[in-house]
């Protein structure tokens, strides 16, 4: 079995957080991106990505893009 496999992510939990750990070039570039490669809609991905940052196999899988994507959540939420 395949590290990959061990952490319990599907394929496109993968995808999701292989989008995130990207730099993107300007406005529109990763939402072109999300459609294409996943096929979701950009909304679809936020979702995704926001239930992620909650689960403990996607923390366990790269820990440090999950950390700074709840640091920019949680930064947000108090700004609110």
């Amino acid at each position: 079995m395949s590290a990959y496999e061990e952490s319990g992510l599907s394929e496109r939990d993968r995808a999701v957080l292989a989008l995130e750990r990207r730099t993107w070039p300007g406005p529109g570039a990763k939402e072109r991106a999300v459609r294409e490669r996943l096929g979701i809609t950009p909304t679809r991905y936020y979702q995704l990505l926001n239930a992620l940052l909650d689960d403990p196999r996607a923390l366990a899988h790269d820990p440090v893009t999950v950390n700074r994507l709840r640091r920019v959540r949680d930064a947000r939420r108090e700004r609110r």
